[in-house]
């Protein structure tokens, strides 16, 4: 039996680069096909659109179905149709690369980002539930193999009744702009950062955890007057919760800065102006927050026992996210004496983290799925 190992065809699903704001997944989507052209041919699915998806034309061509979003995704979801047509029905792999997938005649491969909608189904509608409840069986049922971005995530998978032998841990990439000092410098006064700040961003929910982060600021404050706080991100489900909006009122109203939505390009000015990044979430299914301030050069805080401290490797500090203790002294240390360091060891450990490494261990996926072109 020969062993030659030919590249398989790809039909990747791209339709989350057409979302108002494309978020981690179209991240995902669009850094992993950039470099996976590179390396096999790829032809996106989409649903009916006008025009090129917000972020300018991808690297390889895309099927449009005829079909808008909600009625392709309901098509999927109950009907497993339409399948893929033309050059896409015609590639020897089909990747979902959200829980929008479709029905497929060549092997299916689906990533799956996190199980969110297990976790905390509260979360989500019922309408939302239902669709993602479908789809996770969809999954178990027809997915030859399933990526996921972290052991975290496949731990969860496992526990929700999936093969561990079909799962591929394939870790994000990261890539950062470069931002010069007339941006943050920009940056800084249209927020009025005038000292030196430990940033957190992301979306205003419960699992964030915020509580611990205000609570280990509030040592900071206390024990230094040159370094502020700086809360970046939309709002959420589930309110802040009376504890962090006390502990909120408890902090000098000078030095904590909630700053909102932001722009690509403010959300990586505020990562390249920061001093440290603190990120106490109870959980993620990657935490790419993480990835992203040590590509920046910035000293990270997060919790241990989670995806964050898997993706750092060793190049943060760590804490308990159950308990607030020790924050501040970590804090204190990210912003001193220990930021040179931790800064280094940050930038070396992200930039082991590129897409195409990511788009390689992707091909290795196709390749499981489809092992006569593997040479299996």
């Amino acid at each position: 039996m020969s062993t030659a190992r030919t590249a398989p065809t790809v039909a990747l699903t791209v339709e989350q680069l057409w979302q108002p704001a494309p978020g981690g997944s179209g991240t995902y989507i669009r850094e992993l096909a950039r470099a996976l052209v590179r390396l096999t041919d790829v032809v996106g699915i989409s649903a009916r659109h006008e025009g090129e998806p917000p972020g300018g034309p991808l690297p390889h061509p895309i099927v449009a179905s005829r079909l808008p979003r909600p009625a392709l995704y309901e098509a999927w979801s109950r009907l497993r149709r339409p399948r893929p047509r033309g050059v896409a029905g015609d590639a020897d792999v089909l990747h979902a690369t959200t829980w929008a997938i479709p029905g497929a005649r060549q092997p299916l491969v689906v990533t799956v980002h996190d199980l969110a909608f297990l976790r905390q189904p509260e979360h989500f509608t019922a309408r939302g539930n239902a669709f993602f409840r479908r789809a996770w069986r969809t999954v178990v049922r027809e997915a030859r193999v399933v990526v996921v971005p972290s052991r975290t995530t496949a731990e969860d998978c496992v526990a929700a009744g999936l093969d561990a032998a079909r799962i591929a841990v394939v870790p994000h990439g990261v890539r950062v702009p470069p931002i010069d000092r007339a941006a943050l410098d920009m940056f800084r006064a249209a927020h009025r950062l005038q000292r030196p700040y430990i940033l957190w961003v992301g979306t205003l929910e419960p699992r964030k955890n915020l509580g611990v982060l205000l609570e280990a600021f509030g040592q900071v404050a206390r024990a230094t007057d040159d370094v502020d706080l700086v809360i970046a991100g939309p709002k959420g489900w589930g309110g802040a919760g009376e504890h962090v909006r006390a502990t909120l009122r408890s902090l000098p109203a000078d030095r904590v800065h909630v700053i909102g939505s932001m722009t690509f390009h403010e959300l990586h000015c505020a990562y390249a102006g920061a001093r440290t990044f603190c990120f106490p979430s109870v959980w993620e299914g990657f935490g790419m927050p993480v990835l992203e301030a040590m590509a920046h050069g910035i000293p990270v805080v997060t919790s241990a026992g989670t995806s964050m401290a898997e993706v750092a490797e060793g190049a943060a500090l760590l804490g308990d996210p159950a308990h607030a203790d020790g924050w501040g002294d970590m804090l204190l240390h990210a912003v001193g004496e220990g930021h040179d360091e931790l800064a280094a060891q940050g930038l070396a450990r992200a930039a082991r983290s590129t897409w195409e490494a990511a788009a390689a261990a992707t091909l290795e996926a196709y390749l499981r799925a489809c092992p006569s072109i593997a040479g299996a």
